[in-house]
């Protein structure tokens, strides 16, 4: 089954770390969904017929979207494609924008599951982050999600400059606390063209510390797993039955496809992009054209895709599925990180200790083909 990816590309205001594609003024919004609409109905026939188990809207943030608009989106997708009837279908939002009125509506739209942008529930960090919301936001809207959606996500940031041990801790356990079933937990990154590495650069901000990171990981690690998290993906932390069956859907392989600026699609054989510029995208689909680049995978670049993402999972790397000729060539590249306690074998399977999930994309990397 397939995956589409909706992307709503506003935000109230920039964080200093992001560099995902949007526009903090919301004057095209209209046209924007109208430019959604059209690129739905003209992707129709991309997965051939094959069901979507999964809906999710990305940004940006799309709970800055009116009622109408999510409505209309959510119609659109059913109307143009076969839907499996328990789909999931995500909503992303930050506390800022979470009200009982909205909590309900979204429900009522057909919403199961929010992907909610905590980041921190303390107040110097997120203002160091430049967050629109308060702590006491996250604490309370929080709460009050919870009172309407048994299946919700937050996202937390550790490895920031202000960020202590004793304060991680206190933001993990909040969130067991109020049991929430899914965390994705990253660390810093400094992205380039970003406020934050500009501030840096310029000695106004703290650069983050790499060791701490790793610490700081390593402890979240153990605490999930002692509190009955799933750690099944290197970023992702589930109870039992909760796991992100579109996030999922990507790190299997399987078909997605992307709706709106800057989106990326897979159907297999080849991956596309669309233009990160609302103004030239909303354009474009006003004269029926799609605005993207596309790319044909050739069979290594599909092996090598396979790599990165299976070793971030907790089912590991199947070495049966390369090859016997690709897959004699693994197992003998990863004997190294067996005897460094990096990586296990299982069966037919390698899986990254939690030593190697802090270098998991550099193991991946040197098990690469060319």
């Amino acid at each position: 089954m397939a995956g589409i990816y909706i992307h709503i590309p506003f935000c109230k205001q920039a964080c200093h770390y992001c560099n995902f594609h949007f526009a903090t003024s919301l004057r095209h919004t209209n046209e924007l969904v109208a430019a959604l609409l059209k690129e739905t109905a003209l992707r129709q026939e991309y997965f051939g017929g094959e069901t979507v188990e999964t809906i999710y809207f990305g940004g940006g943030t799309p709970s800055l979207l009116e009622m109408e608009q999510i409505r209309v989106l959510v119609k659109q997708v059913y109307t143009r494609f076969p839907v499996h009837e328990n789909a999931e279908i995500t909503l992303e939002t930050n506390p800022d924008d979470i009200t009982e009125e909205k909590l309900i509506d979204w429900k009522e739209t057909g919403i199961n599951r929010l992907s909610i942008g905590i980041q921190s529930f303390f107040e110097e960090d997120l203002r160091w982050m430049n967050r629109a919301h308060t702590a006491e936001q996250a604490l309370g809207n929080l709460q009050l999600a919870r009172n309407y959606f048994e299946n919700i996500t937050i996202d937390l940031i550790y490895g920031t400059p202000g960020l202590t041990t004793e304060k991680w801790k206190q933001n993990v356990d909040t969130a067991i606390a109020m049991n929430i079933p899914h965390l994705s937990c990253y660390a810093l990154t400094v992205e380039p063209k970003t406020p934050l590495q500009k501030l840096i650069r310029l000695g106004k901000a703290e650069d983050v510390n790499p060791d701490k990171q790793s610490e700081q990981f390593l402890l979240l690690m153990q605490w999930l797993a002692d509190a009955g998290y799933e750690h099944y993906e290197i970023s992702n932390f589930a109870r039992p039955g909760f796991r992100s069956r579109h996030n999922s859907s990507y790190w299997r392989g399987k078909k997605y496809l992307g709706i709106g600026p800057s989106a990326h699609s897979y159907d297999g054989t080849s991956r596309q992009w669309n233009i990160p510029n609302n103004n030239i995208y909303i354009e474009s689909l006003n004269k029926g054209m799609i605005p993207f680049e596309k790319e044909i995978l050739t069979p290594v670049q599909k092996l090598n895709e396979y790599i990165m993402t299976s070793l971030r999972t907790s089912e590991g790397l199947d070495i049966d599925k390369p090859g016997e000729k690709q897959g004699n060539e693994i197992i003998k590249k990863a004997e190294q990180y067996i005897e460094r306690g990096l990586m296990l074998q299982e069966g037919n399977r390698f899986v990254l200790t939690k030593e190697g999930k802090l270098l998991a994309d550099g193991i991946a990397a040197d098990l690469f083909f060319t």
